[in-house]
């Protein structure tokens, strides 16, 4: 091995230029030989489709492009696989509403006749840990699909580099890698947001609900949408009081004014404390801090009014999951509310770069219903980019996009609530109030048949169709009550599919059900079931 003696220009000194010029040689010599490797710049890793965020749209897209059409696909996740619906969103939401409901149930069975303690006790952290394992289970069920259809998975935080190459910060701390496709998705989702006031951090968001293992005797939630409903019914079912501040007088705001007047008339009928018209607060301060019933927080109202709690939530709505990645550095499109703005073929203003899902805002739907939503938004767009030419595709692919319209979607309140369509002032402000007709029924539920009258109109079951011109198309259909969520996935259907109030008049009814309602509404005035007792 050649070796030469390092050389040391501080202890020299030149007498003169030809001297200099022989250790100057002497010098690149040494730099050409030496063993001590030298900085190269990193070399960028090349796909055919790079996705980012490993949730519902970003694995829909990623496994159609790699598993249908061959493409040579990365997939980026900075958390846990799944992303929001399988982690902190519609999946342990719906396995604690069904905890909540068996706590409901077994209160109603005393009027079956079966002989049922008052104060039956459960073990909620016992709970909580099965739901924990099976969501671990279906993380490890994504990630088995994504590597059976040859998906390449990695862990980091991506940021632009420039329109098509991306740098990866890793989660384990190894050196930043660089990736380039020609297209790029982004699917990162999104997160919940908290008042800006001091102390909001000593509160919880919908993702610290999660976390809860032992049950605070006193929660407030501050919010009126779909979020604040859902887990504020939960925790009132099971026991704890709830306090609710809205800045109106219902909540659910976006929803049917049925929904919205019935479903806030249950809650308060039950018990929750809804403080409405709530100027908000200005400052949150802890009084002690720990968990469940050993925490204690005093909420400072901007009325004078203040309220002390184990826990807050805060459920004031969702961000777009953008800041890491830095939009700005490629000059990405956004709305005023930070979303990334695209059209109906999901693309935005750069060429080569694509988003779906909460990080576009173009659905504010329940998480269970965007995750969805995202789901068949990125299928679409894998069908249009990669299976126009593919074997398994072909040339209609070429304009394959998601139809916004028509979406179903489902509140998993007490009772459960679901929705597709117009509103009845939307249809009239679209239509015309002479051009809607509307049809309204509200019931006793026959499984209330034994429960005392003043329990009984405790639990409403309310429908309404609303129907357009002279045809009577149905525009809208807004259900609350029992069963809701798996009956509006049927009647969704046909809405989606064109159908008028006489299509549902020629479906024979099955009786006795709740559904048949639907499908029995005589006129305007007088339902089947109040025609039929």
């Amino acid at each position: 091995m050649l070796y030469i003696q390092p050389l040391t220009r501080t202890k020299l000194s030149f007498q003169s230029s030809a001297t200099a010029l022989a250790f100057s040689r002497l010098f690149g010599i040494q730099r050409h030989f030496s063993t001590t490797p030298q900085a190269m710049a990193p070399t960028a890793k090349q796909y055919d489709f790079i996705v980012i965020g490993g949730g519902s749209g970003g694995s829909g897209a990623a496994r159609r492009a790699a598993g249908w059409y061959g493409a040579k696909t990365l997939l980026i996740e900075h958390g846990l696989s799944g992303g929001t619906c399988v982690n902190v969103g519609c999946v342990p939401k719906k396995m604690t509403w069904n905890f909540a409901s068996i706590s409901e149930a077994l209160k109603d069975g005393v009027h079956y006749g079966y002989d049922i303690p008052s104060d039956i006790s459960f073990n909620f952290a016992q709970f909580k840990k099965a739901r924990d394992a099976n969501i671990k289970g279906l993380n490890g069920s994504y990630e088995r699909n994504w590597d059976r259809e040859g998906i390449e998975l990695v862990r980091g935080t991506a940021s632009f580099k420039s329109a098509k190459e991306l740098e990866v910060k890793f989660k384990d701390g190894s050196a930043p890698a660089l990736y380039t496709a020609p297209k790029i998705l982004i699917a990162t989702g999104g997160h919940p947001v908290r008042l800006h006031i001091p102390g909001s951090e000593l509160g919880i968001d919908s993702d610290g609900f999660f976390d809860i293992e032992e049950l605070p005797a006193k929660m407030a939630f501050v919010g009126a949408g779909y979020i604040a409903v859902e887990l504020a019914g939960v925790m009132a079912a099971i026991g704890v009081e709830v306090h609710m501040f809205i800045r109106g007088d219902t909540f659910l705001r976006n929803f049917d004014p049925m929904i919205q007047k019935t479903l806030t008339k249950r809650y308060e009928d039950t018990g929750v404390k809804i403080h409405k018209n709530h100027k908000g607060f200005k400052e949150i301060v802890s009084l002690k801090e720990g968990t469940g019933k050993n925490k204690l927080l005093k909420l400072i109202g901007n009325d004078g009014e203040d309220y002390e709690v184990n826990e807050l939530l805060w459920a004031v709505g969702r961000a777009p999951e953008l800041e890491a990645l830095g939009p700005e550095k490629v000059g990405l499109k956004q709305g005023p509310k930070g979303h990334l703005v695209v059209d109906e073929y999901q693309n935005t203003n750069v060429e080569g770069i694509y988003a779906i899902g909460d990080v576009t805002g173009q659905a504010e739907l329940t998480p269970g219903k965007s995750s969805l939503l995202a789901i068949a938004a990125g299928r679409q767009l894998s069908n249009r980019l990669f299976g126009t030419s593919h074997p398994s595709g072909g040339p209609h692919l070429a304009n394959s996009k998601l139809d916004y319209s028509l979406i179903p979607s489902v509140v998993f309140a007490h009772p459960e609530c679901g929705t597709i369509g117009l509103t009845e002032p939307q249809a009239i402000e679209k239509f015309g109030k002479e051009n809607v007709k509307i049809y309204h029924t509200s019931f006793p539920a026959m499984f209330y048949a034994f429960h005392p009258a003043e329990e009984k109109k405790k639990q409403p079951t309310e429908y309404k169709i609303v129907c357009q011109g002279p045809e009577e198309k149905i525009v809208g259909l807004h259900i609350l009550g029992l069963g809701s969520a798996e009956m509006m996935q049927g009647f969704g259907v046909a809405v989606k599919m064109g159908a008028r109030k006489r299509d549902f008049d020629a479906c024979v009814a099955i009786h006795p059900t709740s559904a048949e309602e639907l499908v029995s509404i005589f006129d305007l005035r007088l339902s089947f079931f109040e025609a039929w007792v």
